[in-house]
């Protein structure tokens, strides 16, 4: 059986989009999160995620 999980943000920790299964192997993946409206850079291999880059400044607003 399958193990499925949401990608958590890695700035504020609520759930993304994006859900992943146990053998998912992704990388370089800019994960947007619709709460805290960050962006970062992830690899993901068997569960483990690992971020690359974490913005250093926030979104500009219009």
């Amino acid at each position: 059986m399958r193990k499925y999980e949401w990608i958590l943000c890695q700035i504020c920790g609520n759930k993304t989009r994006v859900k992943i299964c146990d053998d998912t192997v992704i990388e370089n993946l800019p994960l947007f999160c619709p709460k805290c409206k960050q962006e970062t850079i992830i690899n993901v291999k068997q569960l483990n995620i690992s971020v690359i880059k974490e913005p250093n400044t926030k979104m500009q607003s219009r």
